[in-house]
Order: structure tokens, then C-alpha cells, then sequence
């Protein structure tokens, strides 16, 4: 009883709303959050890179092809956000197997100690 209000203090806080959700509902949406927290964090190097550079590029501009790089940008986008959504694929996908098999070892420890006080209920 003490390891299951242990569990319940411990881990079980993070684990037991995570088996609420079905997996393609908790590893979709944390793919979306990590879609949205790459594309933040893109804005804001490549933000941080025009303004280190502004000098440079303001007096290139005219030598520039915008869509090429436009073109080059849009391709490193995605090739960061395809290895990060898939890294979040295989971490989210993994936590939410452990935390099934660590939620379903809790229930049955739960059930046990049910049935134990089942049984000293019906010998009273």
C-alpha cells in the first residue's frame, strides 16, 4: 500500500494522466508541439541571423536571389522540422509505452489490494 502512495506521489503524477489519452492522440499532439516550438525557434535564429548580419545583406541585396534563397531556407526548414518530428515521434511514442505498462503494474497492484480487503471484509 505504501509503494502504490509512493508511486501515486512519485512518477504516478506524470504517468497516469499520460494512459488517460489513446497513442496516436498524446504522440500527435506533442508532434504539433514540437512543430510549433521548431518553427518559433527557426524564426528566431534565422531573426537572429539577419539582424548580426544586416550590414552584409543590405548591401548585397541587389545582388541577391531571393527565391533561391527562399528556396534553400524552406528546404532546411524541413529537413529540421522532418529530424525533430521524428525524434519526438520516438520519444513520445516510448513514454507513452512506459507509462501503459507502469499505470497498468499500479492497477493491478490496486486490484490485489482490493480483493485483500474484499476478503478480510467477508472473513469479519
Amino acid at each position: 500500500m505504501t509503494r502504490m502512495a509512493s508511486y501515486e506521489d512519485t512518477e504516478g503524477k506524470k504517468m497516469i494522466p499520460i494512459s488517460h489519452y489513446f497513442r496516436s492522440d498524446y504522440v500527435g499532439f506533442n508532434m504539433v508541439k514540437t512543430a510549433v516550438s521548431v518553427t518559433i525557434a527557426f524564426g528566431i535564429v534565422l531573426g537572429l541571423y539577419i539582424f548580426c548580419n544586416i550590414d552584409t545583406l543590405l548591401a548585397e541585396v541587389y545582388k541577391m536571389d531571393i527565391k533561391e534563397i527562399g528556396r534553400k531556407l524552406l528546404s532546411l526548414y524541413a529537413v529540421i522540422l522532418g529530424v525533430y518530428l521524428f525524434v519526438s515521434f520516438l520519444i513520445y511514442t516510448y513514454r507513452y509505452n512506459v507509462a501503459k505498462k507502469s499505470v497498468k503494474s499500479y492497477n493491478n497492484a490496486l486490484r490485489r489490494l482490493a480483493a485483500m480487503y474484499d476478503a478480510s471484509d467477508s472473513k469479519l
